[in-house]
Formats: C-alpha cells, sequence, structure tokens
C-alpha cells in the first residue's frame, strides 16, 4: 500500500516544468553526489511517454533516476484521469502498455523504472519517499488487468529473473532472497519459496528451513510453496521434528485447499521411530467429516462445478486420501502405524470415518500384510461394536464420489468377506456395506453390488443365502426402480434353485413377484420367464421339483392378485399327497401374510364325520378317544384317523377315502391322513380370515373324539409284528400332529372353555409322546410320515435307535410320562397306566422332531394359564381343576426355548463343515417371521416367566425329602427351573435390546417396538436379579466375596442324583470348572485358595477308597482329579502374570510382599507338578506341559527381575525360591523325557517351547548371579533323561558319565543328548 508523506500545494503544470534540475543533494538511490545534471530523455513520444510527463514524472536517460514532481498519489490521479477522458479508452491502455514495454526494452531505462523516482518539489524540499515508477503504474488498478510483466508469448518476467538464480556453483548472500520475499507480492513471494531447493547450498537449508517455517505461522497463504520447499530441502532429524511439530500445531487452521500439501509433508517426514506417535497425532486432527458438505449441498456445489466456476470439497478429500495411500504403500512403518492406531481406538464414539477410510486405504493396496491388517482390525471392531451403521453411513454419503472412484473394490471385497464369516454381527456389518453401497454409489457400483449379491445366493453357504435374498428384498422395497434395472442379474438365480432350501426358494420368488408384477414396471420382462419356471417345475414328477412349482406358483399368485394359476398348481398336486400337502400349507402362508384377499371371499367346509363302524380288516379294534363334549350331544362327530390311515395304507391312495373334503367347486378329492393337518391349518386361517378370528364354526373340532385304539395295546407290543407296531407308530404321529394343530388353531381364544379343552390336548401331547417312546423303542428302523411339507426335507435325518431305561434316561423323560398320567387321567376316556410300565425302555424324541407339526408363536401365551375351575363347563364337577401342569409347563417352555435358540441366537454353534445339521427343520413358520416379532412376543411374556421361576423354585424349598412318587415331578420342576433360566438368558442376552440399530438393515416401524421392549427386559431383569439375591440371602450369609464363597459351598457339598447315585458325566464336569474357575477368579488369595485344594484335598484323595472322595472336598474324586488340575493351573497362570513386575525404584517393603507372593506361587507350583508322578494319565501330562510352559515365561519376565534387585537383602528367600523352582524345572524336564519315549504328538507338540523356557531360565539365573557378584555360587552339570519313575532313558544315555550330575565348567558336546543342569551353591 502506498504511503503519502506530503501533498503539493502548488499544481505545477508541463509548461512550468523544469528542464534541468539541481543535483546538490545526495540521490536516494546512489547515495553519493551528482556530478552532473541529467539530460530529460524526450525521444518517447508515445502515448505512454506524453501521459507520464503531463502527469509529473520526468524520464531521464542514462544511469540517472526518473524525477517526480508532485505527489505519487497526484501522479496516479492524473494519469487516471488522462487514460479514461481519452476518446480512444479503453483501447487506448493497451497503447499505454505498448508504450510502456518499448521503454524499458533498453535495460538502462528499465532499471530506472525500478529505482524509486527521485522527487523534484517546487520549495525545493526533497526529502519525501517516493516509489519506482513501475510500482506507481501497478497502483492502478485498470492497468493491473494487463500484466506489464508477461508478453505476448506469456513470458513471465519475475518467474524469468527467478530461474537465473537457479543451480549457480555459488550464493554469496541468501539473506536478501528472504528480504526479498517479505516484501515482494505473494505470486512473486511462492515463485521464490518454491525456487530455494534450486538456489540454496547444502549448508544453509537449515538457516533457511528456520525462516520458513517463522514465515509459515506468520502467512498462511504461503503453506503450500513453503511446505513444498521444506519436503526439498536436507534437514535433520531434529529440525525436521520442530517444523513438522509447528506443522501439526497449523493444521486445523489449514485451508482445506492446503490440507492435502499439508498431509503429505508429515507423513513423509515420518521415521521409524516415531511413527506410531506422529500418526496417532495427525489422525486425531484430521477431521473429514467436517471437510464435506451435506448431500444437498454438495449437489448444488457439483452443478457450479460442472459449469467451471469453482472446485469441490471433494477434490480435496480426494487428494488428501491419496496422499495417505501414497505414504502407506511406499513405507510398511506408516501402514503399520496406521493399523495399530486403529487397532488402539478403544470406544465407539472416538471411531472416525478416516479410520474407516484408512482402512479401505490399506485393504486397496498390493501389500498382503496391509490387506490382512485392515481385514483383521475391521472384524475386531466390528465385533466389539466400535463401527456402527451410523458410521458408515455417513462415511458413504459424506464421501461417495471418492469412494466409488478408488476403493469401491476393496469395500466390495471387504464387504463379501464379512458376509462369509460366522459372527453374526459381522454378517450384518457386511450387509450394511452393500446397501449403503448400492445406496450412495452410482449405476456401476449399483450393479456390482446386485451381482456380488447374486453370487452369494448361488454359491449355496446357508448363511450367505440368507443374508443376500434379504439384503436384495430390502433393496427391493427401498429402491425398486433401481433395482428393476438389474433384474435380469437376479433371474438368473433361477438355474441354481437345487441349492437352495424351501424357505429360500420361497424368498426368492417374492423376490422376483416383487419386481416383476409392479405396474408400469421396467422389470415386467422377467414375467414370461419365470411362469415357464413354474410350469416346467409343476410338471415334473421328481417332488423335489414339484416343490419348487408349488412354492413359486403360490408367491406369484400373492403377487398377482389373481387365482387363475392355483388351478394349475391343483391338478399338479392330486397325483401326490405330499405334494398336496404343500399346497395347503403354502395357501396357508399366503392366507395368513395377506389378509383380505381373493380367497378370503370363498368358503371350504369339511365333514370329517363317520359312522362308528369298526370293519373287521382294520388291524386293531376301533373306539373314539378323547372326546371333551359332552357324551349326550346329538351333534357327534369325530376324525376318522385310524380308518383313513387303515385304507391309505391298504390301496395305497387308489380308492376313494371315507372322509370327503368339500372345496369351492364341490369336487370330491381323496384325502391322505398326511393333508388332515395341512388342511385343517387352511381351513382354520381362512375362517380366521372370514371371521374377523371367530372360530365358532369350526370349534366342534377342538373337543371333538378321534378314531383310534385302545392304547392299552402297547403293552402288548412285544407280541405285534412289525407291520402292526409300525401302524400303530403311525397313528400315534397323525394324532400328535392332529393335536398340536389344534392347540395351534384355538390358543389365542379368550373363552374360558376354549382354554379349557386347549391345555387338555397339550396334556393329550404329553401323554401320547411318552406312549410313543416306548412303541419306538420296541420298532427300530421305523421311519415316520412327513408332517412339515414347506420347510426343509427331513430326508437323511438321523433318528435315534438306541433304547434307554428310565431311571438312566435323561431327565425328563420319565416324568414326562408320568406327568402325563397324573394330569390326563382327570379326565375320561384316558386310562391309567400300571407301575410295570415304568421299566420299559424308551426311546427321546429330540430326533423325531421334524416330524411333528411345528408350534405357532401364539401357543407361547398359554403359558399364561393360570387355574381354571371346571365349574365353568360342568357344574357337577365344580370341585376338581385343571392346570398348567409341570409336563406341559416343561413341553411349552422346550418349544420357546428352541425357537428363541434359533431366531436370536448371537453366535452359531461350530459345528464340523461336513456335518450338515439342517437347524430350520420344524421352522418353516417362524423362518418368516422377523427376530423382533418373537422377542416382542417373549418380552410380554417375562412376568409370567418370573412368576414360574418362583414357583418352581418355591417348589423345591418345600419339598425337600426324596420320596418315590414325587421324583418325576422333581425332575420335570428341575427341567423347567434350568428351560426357564436359559429362556431368560436368551431373551436378555439378545443385542438390539443394547444396540437396536444393529439387529437388521431395515426395522421400520419396529423400532419403536424394540423401544417399548426394552424397557420391559429392563424391568423383568431387575425382577430376575431381585429374586436371585432374595435367594442367595437365604442360601448363604452374607461373605465378604458373596460369589466366592457360594462357589466354594457348591464345590464343598457332594452331588447326587434324584436317584441318589453320585453325579458324573460330561456335563457334571463341565459345571463343575465353571464353579472351581469363578471360586478362585473371585476369592481373596488365589495362591493361599491353590495351595488349600493341593495341599489338603487331593493328599485326602490319595489316602481314601478308589471310588472315595475327597472329605474336604466332597466334588474331587478321581474322575474329576483333571476338572480340578486343570482349573488350578490356569488360574495359577493367570495369577502370576496379574502380579507387578520388580523395580528397582520400590521400596524394601514392596519388595519384600512381591517375593513373598512369587515364593507361595512358586511352592503352588511345585506341588502341582509333582503330582503327575500320582495321576499319569495323557491328559493331565498335556495339562502340566502347557501350563508350565506358561508358568515358566511368566517367571522369567516378572519374576527374574525382582530377584535381581533382592538378591542382596534377601538372599535366604531368594535361595529357597530358587531351590523349590529347580525341583520343578527338573520334574518338567523329566516329563518332556516321558513324552518323547511316549511318542505322543499331544504330548511332543510342547517340549520344544518348554525345553527353550528351561535353558532361558538357567542362563537367566547365571545372569542374576553375575549381577550381584555371586556368580562363583553357579556352576553346570549334566542332567540325564529319566522317566515320570525316576529311571533312566537308556536310549539317550551319555558315552562318557556314569553319574547323573557332573561338575564341569563348559558345556557339552552339541551333539550330546544330554541336558544342562544348573547347581547353586550358596
Amino acid at each position: 500500500m502506498m504511503r503519502k508523506k506530503r501533498r503539493s500545494s502548488v499544481d505545477i503544470s508541463k509548461d512550468a516544468m523544469p528542464t534541468e534540475m539541481s543535483m546538490s543533494k545526495k540521490s536516494r538511490t546512489t547515495g553519493r553526489q551528482a556530478k552532473a545534471v541529467a539530460k530529460e530523455d524526450t525521444s518517447n513520444d508515445s502515448v505512454f511517454g506524453q501521459f507520464i510527463r503531463q502527469s509529473g514524472v520526468i524520464l531521464k536517460q542514462g544511469s540517472t533516476a526518473n524525477e517526480i514532481a508532485v505527489d505519487q498519489v497526484v501522479f496516479q490521479k492524473r494519469l487516471q484521469q488522462q487514460l479514461k477522458k481519452s476518446p480512444r479508452y479503453p483501447g487506448v491502455l493497451q497503447e499505454f502498455i505498448t508504450g510502456l514495454e518499448s521503454h524499458i526494452e533498453d535495460p538502462e531505462r528499465f532499471r530506472n523504472c525500478l529505482l524509486p523516482c527521485v522527487p523534484c518539489l517546487a520549495d525545493g524540499d526533497s526529502s519525501s519517499f517516493q516509489e519506482s515508477l513501475l510500482r506507481m503504474l501497478l497502483g492502478i488498478e485498470m492497468l493491473q488487468v494487463t500484466q506489464p510483466f508477461a508478453g505476448e508469448d506469456g513470458l513471465n518476467i519475475p518467474h524469468v529473473i527467478v530461474n537465473q538464480l537457479k543451480w549457480l556453483d555459488r550464493v554469496k548472500d541468501t539473506g536478501k532472497l528472504m528480504q526479498l520475499v517479505s516484501v515482494a507480492p505473494v505470486e512473486i513471494q511462492r515463485d521464490i519459496i518454491t525456487s530455494l531447493p534450486e538456489i540454496l547450498e547444502d549448508s544453509q537449508h537449515s538457516d533457511i528451513a528456520r525462516e520458513l517455517n517463522v514465515l509459515l505461522q506468520e502467512n498462511t497463504q504461503l503453506t503450500v510453496p513453503i511446505l513444498d520447499a521444506l519436503s526439498s530441502l536436507n534437514l535433520s532429524s531434529t529440525l525436521l521434528t520442530e517444523v513438522r511439530a509447528s506443522v501439526m500445531a497449523t493444521l486445523s487452521a489449514v485451508q482445506l485447499e492446503d490440507l492435502p500439501v499439508v498431509v503429505k509433508f508429515i507423513l513423509h517426514s515420518i521415521s521409524s521411530s516415531d511413527a506410531l506417535e506422529v500418526v496417532c497425532e495427525l489422525r486425531g486432527k484430521l477431521e473429514l467429516e467436517l471437510c464435506v458438505l451435506p448431500p444437498v449441498l454438495q449437489a448444488s456445489q457439483s452443478r457450479v462445478k460442472n459449469k467451471g466456476l469453482t472446485g469441490s470439497s471433494q477434490d480435496s478429500v480426494a487428494l488428501v486420501l491419496d496422499s495417505i495411500k501414497s505414504a502407506v504403500r511406499f513405507q510398511k512403518t506408516i501402514s503399520e502405524a496406521w493399523l495399530k492406531v486403529a487397532l488402539c481406538v478403544s470406544t465407539c464414539c472416538r471411531f472416525k470415518a478416516v479410520d474407516l477410510l484408512v482402512l479401505f486405504i490399506l485393504h486397496s493396496t498390493n501389500a498382503n500384510h496391509s490387506r490382512r491388517g485392515a481385514e483383521k482390525v475391521l472384524k475386531v471392531k466390528v465385533r466389539a461394536g466400535q463401527i456402527q451403521e451410523a458410521l458408515l453411513q455417513r462415511t458413504f454419503r459424506g464421501h461417495s464420489q471418492v469412494r466409488q472412484q478408488c476403493y469401491f473394490p476393496s469395500i466390495l471385497a471387504l464387504a463379501q468377506t464379512l458376509l462369509r464369516c460366522p459372527d453374526p454381527c459381522m454378517v450384518a456389518f457386511g450387509g450394511h456395506m452393500y446397501r449403503h453401497s448400492f445406496t450412495a454409489f452410482d449405476s456401476y457400483c449399483q450393479q456390482e453390488v446386485v451381482g456380488s449379491l447374486v453370487t452369494h445366493v448361488c454359491s449355496g453357504v446357508g448363511g450367505e443365502v440368507d443374508v443376500a435374498l434379504e439384503l436384495l428384498c430390502g433393496l427391493v422395497t427401498e429402491k425398486p426402480a433401481e433395482m428393476a434395472l438389474y433384474a435380469v442379474f437376479v433371474k438368473g438365480v433361477l438355474d441354481y434353485m437345487d441349492n437352495l432350501t424351501p424357505q429360500q426358494i420361497r424368498r426368492l420368488f417374492h423376490l422376483l413377484s416383487s419386481m416383476a408384477f409392479r405396474q408400469h414396471h421396467p422389470a415386467s420382462h422377467i414375467q414370461d420367464d419365470m411362469h415357464i419356471v413354474i410350469r416346467k417345475q409343476l410338471s415334473s414328477t421328481v417332488l423335489k421339483y414339484k416343490r419348487i412349482g408349488i412354492i413359486g406358483a403360490v408367491r406369484v399368485v400373492g403377487s398377482m392378485g389373481v387365482t387363475a394359476l392355483l388351478e394349475l398348481v391343483r391338478s399338479c398336486s392330486d397325483s401326490s399327497s405330499e405334494a398336496a400337502a404343500l399346497y395347503y400349507d403354502e395357501l396357508s402362508n399366503l392366507v395368513s401374510r395377506k389378509p383380505g384377499g381373493l380367497w378370503s371371499g370363498r368358503s371350504l367346509a369339511v365333514t370329517l364325520c363317520c359312522p362308528l363302524l369298526c370293519p373287521s380288516s382294520f388291524p386293531f379294534p376301533v373306539c373314539a378317544m378323547y372326546n371333551l363334549d359332552e357324551e349326550d350331544s346329538q351333534v357327534g362327530i369325530a376324525i376318522n384317523l385310524l380308518p383313513l390311515l387303515s385304507d391309505d395304507l391298504e390301496h395305497k391312495g387308489a380308492q376313494l377315502a371315507t372322509s370327503l373334503i368339500s372345496n369351492v367347486f364341490s369336487e370330491p378329492v381323496r384325502v391322505s391322513p398326511l393333508c388332515l393337518a395341512p388342511f385343517f391349518r387352511l381351513l382354520r386361517l381362512c375362517e380366521v380370515q372370514q371371521r374377523h378370528g371367530d372360530l365358532e364354526e369350526i370349534d366342534a373340532l377342538l373337543g371333538c373324539p378321534l378314531i383310534l385304539t385302545d392304547m392299552d395295546v402297547v403293552n402288548k407290543s412285544e407280541s405285534l409284528s412289525r407291520p402292526e407296531r409300525e401302524f400303530l407308530c403311525g397313528l400315534l404321529f397323525y394324532t400328535i400332529n392332529w393335536f398340536r394343530e389344534v392347540v395351534n388353531a384355538f390358543c389365542g381364544q379368550k373363552d374360558p372353555e376354549m382354554k379349557m379343552k386347549v391345555v387338555t390336548r397339550l396334556q393329550n401331547i404329553t401323554y401320547l409322546q411318552s406312549i410313543l417312546e416306548q412303541i419306538l423303542a420296541a420298532t427300530p428302523g421305523y421311519s415316520p410320515p412327513l408332517a412339515n411339507f414347506d420347510g426343509e426335507s427331513t430326508e437323511g435325518t438321523a433318528l435315534s435307535t438306541s433304547t434307554v431305561a428310565p431311571k438312566k434316561g435323561k431327565k425328563g423323560v420319565q416324568a414326562l410320562k408320568l406327568g402325563g398320567i397324573q394330569l390326563m387321567s382327570k379326565w375320561h376316556h384316558i386310562p391309567a397306566r400300571k407301575d410295570k410300565e415304568t421299566s420299559k425302555p424308551a426311546v427321546s424324541l429330540v430326533s423325531y422332531r421334524p416330524f411333528f407339526r411345528e408350534l405357532d408363536m401364539e401357543v407361547l401365551g398359554v403359558l399364561q394359564c393360570g387355574l381354571l375351575s371346571r365349574s365353568v363347563l360342568d357344574s357337577e364337577l365344580h370341585s376338581k381343576e385343571v392346570q398348567l401342569g409341570p409336563a406341559e409347563l416343561v413341553f411349552l417352555l422346550e418349544d420357546m426355548w428352541r425357537k428363541l435358540e434359533f431366531k436370536l441366537t448371537v453366535s452359531p454353534a461350530k459345528r464340523a463343515p461336513f456335518l450338515k445339521v439342517k437347524r430350520s427343520v420344524g421352522f418353516s413358520h417362524l423362518q418368516q417371521t422377523s427376530p423382533v416379532d418373537l422377542a416382542s412376543r417373549c418380552v410380554l411374556l417375562l412376568p409370567t416367566l418370573c412368576t414360574h421361576l418362583e414357583n418352581c423354585h418355591n417348589h423345591f424349598q418345600v419339598n425337600t425329602h426324596k420320596h418315590a412318587s414325587r421324583i418325576a415331578v422333581h425332575q420335570l420342576l428341575s427341567s423347567a427351573y434350568q428351560l426357564l433360566l436359559q429362556v431368560l438368558h436368551t431373551i436378555f442376552s439378545w443385542s438390539p435390546w443394547v444396540y437396536p440399530s444393529s439387529s437388521s438393515p431395515w426395522l421400520g416401524e419396529e423400532a419403536t417396538t424394540l423401544h417399548t421392549g426394552s424397557r420391559l427386559v429392563r424391568r423383568a431383569l431387575k425382577q430376575v436379579l431381585s429374586f436371585i439375591e432374595d435367594q442367595c440371602r437365604c442360601v448363604t450369609a452374607p461373605p465378604p466375596p458373596p460369589l466366592a464363597t457360594l462357589a466354594r459351598a457348591f464345590l464343598c457339598q457332594e452331588w447326587v442324583t434324584t436317584s441318589g447315585d453320585r453325579e458324573k458325566g460330561p456335563k457334571h464336569n463341565e459345571t463343575l470348572q465353571t464353579l472351581l474357575s469363578i471360586y478362585l477368579e473371585h476369592t481373596d488369595d488365589v495362591l493361599k485358595a491353590v495351595e488349600e485344594i493341593a495341599g489338603e484335598g487331593i493328599p485326602e484323595l490319595l489316602n481314601a477308597a478308589k471310588d472315595a472322595s475327597s472329605r474336604t472336598w466332597p466334588t474331587l474324586n478321581r474322575l474329576t482329579f483333571l476338572v480340578f488340575y486343570k482349573g488350578m493351573m490356569g488360574e495359577l497362570e493367570k495369577a502370576v502374570r496379574k502380579i507387578p513386575p520388580g523395580r528397582h525404584s520400590d521400596s524394601t517393603e514392596v519388595k519384600s510382599e512381591k517375593l513373598l507372593t512369587w515364593n507361595m506361587a512358586v511352592r503352588d507350583f511345585h506341588i502341582l507338578v509333582n503330582l503327575v508322578k500320582v495321576f499319569d494319565n495323557r491328559s493331565v501330562l498335556n495339562v502340566c506341559l502347557k501350563y508350565g510352559r506358561l508358568f515358566l515365561e511368566s517367571f522369567l519376565k516378572l519374576g527374574m527381575p525382582l530377584l535381581d534387585f533382592s538378591f542382596k537383602k534377601h538372599k535366604e528367600d531368594v535361595q529357597s525360591l530358587l531351590k523349590t523352582f529347580q525341583l520343578s524345572t527338573r520334574q518338567l524336564h523329566h516329563l518332556c523325557g516321558h513324552s518323547k519315549i511316549r511318542q505322543d504328538t499331544t504330548l511332543t507338540n510342547h517340549v520344544p517351547a518348554l525345553k527353550k523356557s528351561l535353558e532361558q531360565f538357567v542362563y537367566r539365573v547365571k545372569a542374576m548371579l553375575t549381577l550381584n557378584h555371586c556368580q562363583e555360587a553357579f556352576w553346570l552339570g549334566n542332567l540325564k533323561n529319566r522317566d515320570l519313575k525316576g529311571q533312566e532313558i537308556l536310549s539317550q544315555q551319555s558315552q562318557g558319565s556314569d553319574d547323573e550330575e557332573e561338575e564341569g565348567s563348559l558345556m557339552p558336546d552339541e551333539h550330546s543328548e544330554d541336558e544342562v543342569l544348573a547347581i547353586i551353591n550358596f
């Protein structure tokens, strides 16, 4: 900016201007007296010369500076007025610039124009300072438009001048360059600073770097050139650290356009020693989320950018990420530092978008360690819940253009990896990556996402297929128009349906139907292909493909809204009872899923009545069983089950059955017993839709009898032929499935009479199951009839054929029978069983679950049933009551727990890959509901479950005597108690109660349900915790550590079964190990507790009889010794790892306390190691080798430094510790030799690492003695290999030694098999 010292009071005109001026005073430029008067330059008669002279500046010839007769402000004002008033304006500006260029072509004139003008005023005062002519011309704005420094060829004169200074042999003084930088314009400053590395000598780099560092803090406009210059200078590590710290301090205030250069300089100035610290600080200051605009503003910014008016913040962010990518790609230390920093982020709120972006960058590099490291960190953070969907959404939406251009392949690869993981939380996060990639990126990326999801579906892996189909369905719902463009990709899955389950096929056709049958939808071209596939599958004679056609056709009907295709499905399914049953089940699913459809106006009636005739052709005498209605009822109906089954087996469906079903077309069709339950389900759902839940028209089917045979025939099963036994098994399966479907239908009725009948049908089910167990035991190899047709096939299901005596069977098996007798005998037509039946063997029905009809979620509401008085039904029996008994409670709780485990389990069970366990068999209806729906229903039952829990506990508190008649009830309530705790644990541990956003990509209205359910869960959890605390206070007195005392109390009491035998088996050992771990983890002194068990309990066990146990610890016997041994060794190793390491700065008391702790630990370790002499089985030896090495490593790391500092003051304690520990190491050495001679790979795998640690111990002790100037107490000897019995291993006997220990000063020969023994002689 120009400075004005004094304004002239006289306006000197052109005629009054002197032609010669006295130069008596010193020139401001030359600093010396003028020897001659310079002449005026009158040769320049151009526009430039005329206007300059008229404005008050006199151009001089030679080396004399130009003169100015007026103040520089007046000069600039006059010249500006002349240019504007010229008739040739604005063309006169170019003429003026041309005259200036021609004038400065002469070097002397150019020099004069660069020098300050000499004032020449009328009063003779020339003391005021004036600028040069060129600087005054630059002060006129209209002359700045056309740069006088650039010619027509675009040559920049200052840049050319600076270039002349580059690569000189010697630069004498660089101070003038920095002075020029301080006064020059910004553009010239940038040119000079950028050229400094090419101008300076190496010796001048440090001084200039310090000046540039100061300039960087003063002027942020020069950030980019200064950092470019600093990057090219040769600086010392100390100076570079100082400069980097200054740059890091200004990182938060730097301009977004300069941020990439700053990040690049910081990363390229990192050394291997400070990489972790610098990267951690850089990550903390990088806030890329603040560098991007919201999506709406980004759209407007992109429109402006397309017009060429401005850049985008996305470009700057992309350059920043490119800087990081180049650094991690070519510097391994930086990539490792980024991985460590990302892994050390501990909380979810601290994990930022830059962390996620850097993981994508690391994965995109070609280095394998970076890719593996990025995958590992991402999995760890996702598993820990530190990367949530919200962060992923912000990252993708805020940096979509950057991500899809550079790192989309890495994002897609990571999503594929996560989707294939067995951990559900990783699978969910992989789904979020797919979904947000589709919604945030362009069409190319969307096509790749759909193609990858289709690949997952075609893989045939159950978990991948389910998640991929769910994601595709969600994308169709959320982005239907975009997904319609890729319908041809999804249609390709139709060629891979052989590897899909029925539920997956159902979802696939639902997906395709949603895309194909939308009005005015661009994906309607796939309709014909779907129809062709469906008709082809329906016409197949193979049941597997016919099943696919039925499922697809019903799904298409549900999307089209027309029923024409149903006629084809019905005609194709008439020839097969399995296909007809599946058709009814699929229609049932459609009716329940789409209420108010075309089928709601239809009526289906069933006539299941038949005269009570007993033809002689039946294998068993028939009778009406399980009638719950009044016997004198005039309208008598019965389910004709036994005649129907007999006819089906005899004629194989060739003749018309006696029971007829009339559909809307009034066409008689043959009914197979397989179709009985599916058709009733369809009938019930249609009635529910038509009559808004009222089942009055068909309520007679709940209490009507069944045409069966007397169940006393089970007692004569040994005298029956195999076909007769198989017939009886099939009859029981059909009966149970009918009752299960009846319970599904009427469980939601509010009428007390209906509730009573539902509970009674549950009692019928439990009773019939106990009978079925016995008849299955007498019929090995029997294959039951199918019951679930719309789920996975039950082919290949492993059926249990082993029989178990009731007294040795699983808990609840015998109780189910006796409980069913007790409760069912209150009703007529249910004969009581004899006592001798209890001794019959039975088969567990666990493996037969796929052959029972699935219970709906609504059945769980029966748990809320309390006492219902029979007086409501019959005034004559008002004193009798029927309640939900123990057997029914166990039945419902087991079904509830299986549903929760299937739908809400967090971590899947680990199974061998070659074992194809079909977990979804029997859950076809449950698979069509969301986990939130099941959880919300179960949450409403939490008060009821807590009430049942208290009732079970109260029963055990009151009934403490073991009467034989009460054993069955005890077993049932014990099973109910366990099931209740498992159900509550599964409900409470469901992650969406804590993290609602991590449950499903599309929650929608279910978020409100989750919020409400969370409050109920918290309330129930408080109730359960209060109940547990009350019971704990009742059991034991309040101890200092309650948990440890309670666990000890369980360990110190004998565990027996209901029959009085001692508990044993894997389950018992697992429970015992858990209790022992709890006791040792929560006790006040772990070392003392281990010494108590090993020093008292085990000697008592050794002195006791073979089958006896320890007197102090009754749970410790020879069968559970391994459990105790492994638990003590593991907890001892954990305890010593928690001992603080010894430090030289510790006080004497602290050192003594630590030394005492190590003495106790070594003594416990010595006791445990010596136990292998008595208990020498393989498992005990394996535990000793494993934890012995870990204990030795912990002692070397934490104990030996303490001995270094404590040796002089506590010589005797250290001596005792080392001698005791040396005995343990010698026993470990013998154990290594024993493992070698046994040639057991399980044991020998631990030997190399253990021997290495033993050798390190020898040399570490020698180093400790040397440090304390006591090396003469240490000497070496040869230790021969011996087995556990102490006998020498002859095959490894040393050639030149007969004694076990031989004094020597040298190490044995390297080829010798003898080990080295350290002898410490204090």
